[in-house]
């Protein structure tokens, strides 16, 4: 694991960096999709996360930005009662390739410079979707706990998704 503090290389701070799948077994990338492509619906998927709410714009039309609250992250202190929160802010999106990045503009959980890029895969089996991050090292953090909330966070996406298909 990497140090939870800054790493200077050449001047700079090194970023943290990481990628994550989860398979979605027996539906098509064209039906996940539009599930992710709902950026003010994140709360419908990710696990924790109890409010995500359109701050301005349009969603799914870059620049707009969404206010996300109420998840837990491996961090967290038990007896905390603090409310994380993140506002986010989309910074593409490609229907065609099945694709959108986004960056984290604000917030209490200590994320600078965070952008992640979402994408659905077709596979044999159906589809996997991928989410790559870069953020500056986070304070409390070590690189791990990020990989663990992103990986189980997409995880639980997955198998929601796959419910609601089932549903």
């Amino acid at each position: 694991m990497k140090p939870a503090h800054p790493i200077v290389q050449q001047g700079k701070i090194a970023k943290w960096t990481g990628k994550t799948r989860a398979e979605v077994i027996g539906h098509k990338a064209e039906q996940v999709w539009p599930l992710l492509e709902d950026f003010f619906g994140l709360n419908k998927w990710f696990p924790t996360l109890l409010t995500c709410l359109p701050v301005e714009g349009t969603s799914g039309q870059p620049g707009c930005v969404r206010y996300c609250a109420g998840f837990k992250t491996p961090v967290d202190k038990n007896e905390e009662e603090t409310v994380n929160w993140t506002k986010q802010k989309l910074l593409s999106i490609d229907p065609n390739e099945l694709t959108f990045s986004y960056s984290i503009v604000d917030g209490n959980v200590g994320f600078n410079s965070y952008i992640s890029k979402i994408k659905v895969v077709p596979n044999e089996d159906g589809c996997h979707i991928e989410w790559q991050y870069e953020v500056e090292p986070v304070t409390g953090w070590t690189l791990g706990d990020l990989d663990s909330f992103i990986s189980s966070g997409l995880q639980v996406m997955a198998t929601r998704m796959q419910e609601a298909f089932q549903a």
